[in-house]
């Protein structure tokens, strides 16, 4: 008996040292493999094939600094950029791995006052001030020989973390500054001040904060709404409000798109900007329709429209837009465009977290075959197409006869692909009497290009993105939205070239409540039925009271009438009684959404407790059955 025991106890210290051999073993193993498997939803692990193509041509190595400031006193915002910081260097060893040692990778500790710290300084990463008072230092420094790019790094642009690297490798790599043409019927370069204007100590229009931005990354070039050929060596043109584009120019835009060039086109069916001018040149408003801009020749080739009598007007996204007289008023069509609307899956609206859209116009149609379309930024089911004319003079005439189309309307697009000419038979002739054009010019792109189209060019000016501030140094302005951040994320990303393109952002997890968010717009629609119900009301109780006030002679002009007391007392009745329906909507609305949050959180928080529960049991029951049965 003695002898058994022990040799059970012998095989069962054999079998536990027997499997620690091996588990050192597979452990050894995976360490030297380096194999990793990427499981999560959208790859969030994964280096896209953009930064592949980016680090397979590397013919010099290039060196990445990676500061990160280690032994500060840990408190809440330290622990969590510690974390992020880990996350990062994760990411840059599969940058290094997969430059096959064409990256020189250092970490380095920015302590106070030493090398690393001065290093830093020069590389152009400053520090954050912690809540404790310690400076934390966390960035990168991306060079190649003379050429540096500093890249600082910042948790709220975590998704968008690998496009940021593989840029900087790119501008590193190619430090000569891109050439942008720019093409717009508005002053954005600024304008002299006409001759009585200027007698009078006016000055002219300043250029626009966005081309005093792009200045300093890139050549900026004009280019005329009548050219006939955009220069060979602009990679990328910036249209803004081309209104009065002649054919002769949108020939020469579709020939410069399928020889390779990139187009960011931002359209308008009614500028405010320009309709301003025109107002105060004329003395008078204009006409419907005069505001408005489109590439009419080249859009149907695309397979979209883009109308330029009608605005997107939409419940969740309206402003409350200031008169010259009175209180603000809600502005259906002046929209404020947030998360349900943005794109955040792609670079160019991945980091946006608002962008305002002053009387925006809809792309409606489908791609042309070969072609893709990605929407960059959508209203919500809650909207319509409302008329431009009427939108401008009063949000009010908007609310009261709003109907929901149910129609998310894209209002900026991006297309990728091949495209084809939308001039088939060669270009438009620009006379009665011009010569026949000695080339039909081309037919279609060699390679895959891409077009991005804006439904609104006001967004652009500094009226509408920027926000001027009183500081004892002076004037400054910063932004008020992503408007400006919107248009030099595309051309940023268009004069990358195709690999920064097909970056795509680091995904994120977000698994939004589409129910709760569709209970509130529906409950919000029914609130406008209410207050339409309220006004119609009001208008027609005045009216009456008004002829009931006519009818009276000059002695009773002070005194109710029966008539108007009962009128009166009705209108009252109907108020009280709207008004209650509207706080017991208002009631069963948190009610539903109280409840609706209560169980998806509660189905969170037990659904794996009770599955692994029921697995556990599933397998105790048959294991028992299994045993009984042998």
């Amino acid at each position: 008996m003695k002898q058994k025991s022990f040799e059970a106890f012998l095989y069962s210290a054999a079998g536990v040292v027997a499997m620690a051999v091996i588990l050192v073993a597979v452990n050894l193993l995976s360490s030297a493999l380096k194999f990793r498997a990427d499981l999560t939803e959208g790859r969030v692990y994964t280096l896209s094939a953009g930064t592949k193509a980016v680090l397979v041509r590397l013919d010099t190595p290039v060196t990445i600094r990676f500061y990160c400031s280690q032994g500060v006193t840990p408190t809440e915002d330290s622990v969590a950029l510690q974390t992020y910081a880990r996350r990062v260097e994760d990411l840059l060893d599969e940058y290094q791995e997969a430059a096959h040692g064409k990256i020189n990778f250092q970490k380095l500790n920015p302590e106070p006052d030493s090398d690393a710290e001065d290093s830093a300084r020069l590389d152009g990463i400053d520090p954050v001030m912690l809540s404790s008072g310690d400076k934390f230092y966390l960035g990168l420094a991306v060079s190649q020989l003379d050429a540096k790019q500093a890249v600082p790094l910042n948790p709220d642009r975590e998704r968008l973390l690998e496009y940021d690297i593989s840029r900087a490798i790119s501008r590193v790599t190619t430090p000569e500054k891109t050439v942008v043409g720019v093409m717009s019927a508005l002053p954005v370069f600024g304008a002299p001040a006409n001759p009585m204007m200027e007698q009078m100590g006016q000055r002219g229009a300043q250029p626009w904060e966005l081309i005093n931005e792009l200045n300093g990354d890139y050549t900026l070039r004009q280019v005329p709404l009548d050219a006939d050929r955009i220069d060979d060596d602009i990679k990328v043109l910036l249209v803004i409000h081309p209104r009065g584009i002649t054919d002769g120019a949108q020939y020469a835009i579709d020939q410069f798109i399928l020889r390779g060039g990139k187009l960011i086109a931002f359209l308008d069916p009614l500028n405010l900007v320009d309709t301003r001018s025109q107002n105060q040149m004329n003395g008078m408003m204009p006409e419907a329709g005069v505001g408005a801009s489109t590439l009419d020749k080249l859009l149907p080739a695309w397979g979209f429209q883009f109308g330029t009598t009608n605005v997107v007007a939409d419940l969740n996204f309206k402003m409350q837009v200031g008169g010259s007289t009175g209180p603000p008023q809600d502005a259906p069509a002046f929209l404020d465009v947030t998360g349900d609307g943005i794109n955040t899956n792609n670079i160019i609206t991945g980091s946006l977290s608002d962008v305002w859209l002053p009387f925006a116009g809809a792309f409606t149609g489908t791609p042309a075959p070969g072609l893709k379309e990605t929407v960059l930024l959508k209203s919500t089911t809650d909207s319509e197409l409302a008329d431009a004319f009427m939108a401008n003079l009063s949000g009010d005439s908007i609310l009261k006869n709003f109907k929901s189309s149910g129609v998310e309307y894209p209002l900026a697009i991006e297309l990728t692909d091949k495209f084809k000419t939308a001039f088939p038979g060669g270009p438009p002739k620009t006379g009665t009497n011009a010569a026949p054009p000695a080339t039909d010019g081309l037919k279609e792109s060699a390679a895959t290009n891409t077009v991005v189209l804006v439904g609104d060019a006001d967004m652009l000016a500094d009226d509408f993105a920027l926000r001027e501030e009183n500081t004892p140094f002076g004037t400054f302005a910063s932004a008020m939205n992503g408007n400006l951040g919107f248009a030099e994320n595309a051309i940023e990303q268009l004069a990358g070239g195709e690999d920064l393109i097909a970056i795509r952002s680091r995904a994120v997890e977000d698994r939004p409540f589409t129910v709760i968010r569709r209970m509130e717009a529906a409950a919000q629609e029914a609130y406008q039925s209410k207050i339409n119900d309220l006004q119609t009301s009001l208008e027609d109780t005045e009216q009456r009271l008004n002829e009931l006030q006519q009818a009276k002679n000059q002695n009773q002009r002070y005194i109710l009438s029966p008539e108007q007391q009962k009128e009166l007392d009705d209108f009252r009745t109907k108020e009280a009684h709207v008004k209650s329906d509207l706080k017991k909507l208002q009631k069963d609305l948190r009610r539903d959404v109280v409840s609706l949050q209560s169980r998806i959180e509660w189905l969170n928080i037990a659904a794996v407790p009770v599955l692994v529960s029921a697995f556990g049991i599933g397998l105790a029951a048959w294991k028992r059955k299994w045993t009984s049965a042998r």
